[in-house]
């Protein structure tokens, strides 16, 4: 069986062809600048050209998009968004009015005249059919796989970081395994609305699964054998915007955290590991230190065995805790990826065994 596993971060979208058949070090694979990064780079384009700008489509992630928006704006050149499309930098459209962005209906989006168009999408298949078949890769799936972060549409006047993190805890709370972030389509909380547009751009002939992207990589790590061999660890992946760990006893989560990169230097993520582990680490101090928040279920005195993923991971490098750099199947970049083809044998009964049994394949058992 085929999955197409496609990690769509801030700074790169991630893109594994998952083949059953073949070893998995010989799938294609493709690291390329995220939809995001894309969408900053066109509105700054536009501002040098004060050319005016339309966004259609759905939501997508937003991240430094939004900045480079304000900025258009400032510079005097005018942008025009349909709502939905709209919710991409921020899900109050009234605060998208105070910034001078113009809502527009479908069809007043229609008849302008004079702007430059841009279709707002996490996930765009045409595009990367067209990339993998000029390669010879064979664009025939039998699923599809997404990882997006998704921070749900909060309530007016509730903080998007509190809002995800509410999401998350009840989710722990519920079931506190790592399953437990993934989504097959029928199943999306009509709140995350970032997962639900990824459903609508790619239409009801894909079987689809979602899952968020630190979730993702978490579970990939694992896919690391020397990882996999620990009963009791962290696992943190240092994204371009976000970190995220989760304190693992085998299967069970006993505790996460998740903040901003930016935010945070080698030593504070040290800081937030070890009081993550010990119990001591409460959702007041992340949140209050403009993270996301985090979650304690369960804690213990023993030493962790602590593994790092993520493009940032460079900033423990020379951390006094040791880190594992994990790099399952041979790639770290594509650690989302390898989770998400995890997470298909988790919830796909009818494809369960046939995905173990590829990614427990070793080099020596697959044809070169």
């Amino acid at each position: 069986m085929r999955i197409l596993a496609l990690d769509i971060g801030t700074g790169t979208q991630d893109i594994l062809a998952f083949d059953s058949s073949i070893v998995v070090t010989n799938c294609p694979k493709m690291v390329m600048p995220s939809p995001t990064a894309i969408l900053r780079e066109r509105i700054q384009n536009a501002t040098a050209r004060r050319q005016a700008l339309l966004f259609t489509g759905v939501t997508m992630g937003g991240g430094p998009a939004k900045g480079a928006l304000r900025r258009h704006l400032q510079s005097g050149a005018q942008a025009y968004a349909t709502p939905e499309a709209a919710k991409t930098f921020d899900d109050d459209l009234d605060e998208m009015r105070r910034m001078g962005a113009i809502i527009v209906s479908e069809d007043e989006a229609r008849r302008l005249q004079g702007v430059e168009a841009y279709e707002m999408k996490d996930v765009d298949l045409p595009a990367i059919r067209q990339a993998l078949e000029t390669l010879g890769v064979s664009f025939k799936f039998d699923v599809l796989a997404v990882a997006v972060l998704d921070h749900g549409e909060a309530p007016p006047h509730m903080s998007d970081r509190l809002f995800r993190f509410q999401h998350m805890q009840q989710t722990l709370e519920s079931r506190n395994r790592l399953s437990s972030f993934v989504y097959l389509s029928s199943e999306v909380p009509h709140y995350l609305t970032r997962m639900k547009a990824v459903l609508k751009t790619v239409g009801p002939d894909w079987r689809t699964l979602l899952m968020d992207t630190g979730g993702a990589a978490v579970l990939g790590a694992q896919e690391d054998p020397v990882v996999r061999s620990h009963v009791d660890k962290v696992v943190l992946n240092a994204g371009n915007s976000h970190v995220i760990a989760f304190h693992l006893h085998r299967d069970d989560i006993q505790g996460m955290f998740e903040h901003h990169t930016h935010a945070l230097s080698g030593h504070e993520i040290e800081s937030l590991v070890v009081k993550l582990t010990s119990g001591k680490l409460t959702n007041k101090e992340v949140f209050e230190s403009r993270g996301h928040g985090a979650v304690v279920l369960g804690h213990d005195r023993r030493k962790h065995f602590l593994t790092v993923v993520g493009p940032q991971r460079h900033k423990l490098s020379s951390s006094v805790l040791k880190p594992y750099f994990a790099v399952p199947h041979g790639d770290m970049m594509i650690t989302g990826c390898f989770g998400l083809v995890k997470a298909c044998a988790l919830r796909m009964d009818d494809w369960r065994d046939e995905i173990q049994h590829a990614l427990s394949r070793t080099e020596e058992a697959g044809e070169c």
